[in-house]
């Protein structure tokens, strides 16, 4: 128990910071506050994909699928958020269901191809479809919910909603990789033809990592609508899962917290060179260059590399001292 004690004493500290950091924040920096924790289960949900060594270019549009359907059942039948959020969820999910018999016939390269143009078949019909869709100027009215008098028109209040949601979210993605089922996933990316041997179908545990990450996503899209209260195609075109994909390879995507990392650290980067708007794609792609050159790994493998220089170096200097 007492070696857990800094672990616990460091979650609350971060607790705290992230209860109180928007009180210390302008209104700008709000809003991107909660579009910070909102791309937090984007990134987590993206890392269960590709537990199995699957790496799709869908999940951006997932995330609109989860949107758009939190839009039509408000302004179509009045829904509140409550009830919205969890069939943003279970529509995204189930799309992602229909999906796997055509992409999961296919691999790697492959996979990443046909998630591409699966994505942008969906996109198009919300662009062509005008009704119920909107077309390409999207739909808008979409609100956040009224509780107890509190104003989630607000960012604050709506801040502490989502990062309540998000926390339920992570936990539940956290309980699934570290139970049977998450290895499982392991297993399949790492020796699949030594899962298929001992019996595992790995083509339905693909297509289980790719539905329940589609329905957080999913989620997170119906978080992001009822914020902005408007929705349209190129929130979620392929520059938006660019940016998923770069979060994810830099943050890291060994361990749970890696693509965590890696939003927020390229959030506040993002933000520090916002001035040089007509550089940032380059200035991306050299980050990304210089991660997959200097730090493979991602930035969660720095904690490892500066313990293993510091063991380097003290067994270095006991040697001298043995030596002399």
């Amino acid at each position: 128990m007492k070696e857990n004690w800094p672990k616990i004493v460091g979650f609350l500290l971060l607790l705290a910071a992230v209860l109180a950091v928007p009180h210390f924040l302008q209104f700008h920096h709000q809003d991107l506050l909660i579009f910070l924790v909102i791309n937090v289960l984007v990134v987590t949900s993206y890392r269960l994909v590709t537990l199995t060594g699957e790496w799709s270019l869908i999940h951006a549009v997932m995330m609109g699928v989860g949107g758009y359907t939190a839009t039509l059942l408000f302004r179509g039948f009045e829904l509140g958020m409550w009830f919205t959020l969890p069939l943003a969820g279970l529509v995204a999910a189930a799309i992602a269901a229909l999906l796997c018999f055509p992409l999961f016939r296919m691999t790697q390269f492959y996979f990443l191809i046909g998630s591409f143009a699966a994505g942008e078949a969906i996109r198009l019909c919300w662009i062509e479809f005008i009704i119920p869709f909107g077309g390409t100027g999207g739909l808008s009215g979409v609100e956040p919910p009224f509780v107890f008098d509190i104003d989630f028109l607000e960012p604050i209040p709506y801040y502490y909603l989502t990062l309540a949601i998000v926390g339920l979210c992570l936990l539940i993605l956290y309980r699934i990789e570290n139970s049977r089922i998450g290895l499982t996933l392991h297993s399949v990316h790492w020796k699949a033809p030594l899962a298929e041997s001992v019996g595992v179908d790995t083509w339905r545990y693909r297509a289980l990592a790719f539905i329940v990450g589609s329905f957080f996503v999913g989620v997170a899209g119906g978080l992001k609508v009822h914020y902005l209260g408007t929705i349209n195609p190129n929130q979620f075109g392929i520059g938006f899962m660019v940016f998923i994909l770069i979060w994810v390879i830099v943050g890291g995507y060994n361990r749970f917290y890696g693509p965590i990392l890696g939003v927020v650290v390229l959030t506040l980067f993002d933000e520090s060179i916002r001035q040089f708007e007509e550089f940032r794609p380059a200035i991306y792609g050299a980050v990304l260059i210089l991660s997959i050159l200097f730090l493979p790994k991602g930035l969660e493998s720095i904690p490892a590399r500066l313990r293993s220089w510091a063991g380097g170096g003290s067994d270095r200097e006991k040697g001298k001292l043995t030596d002399g």
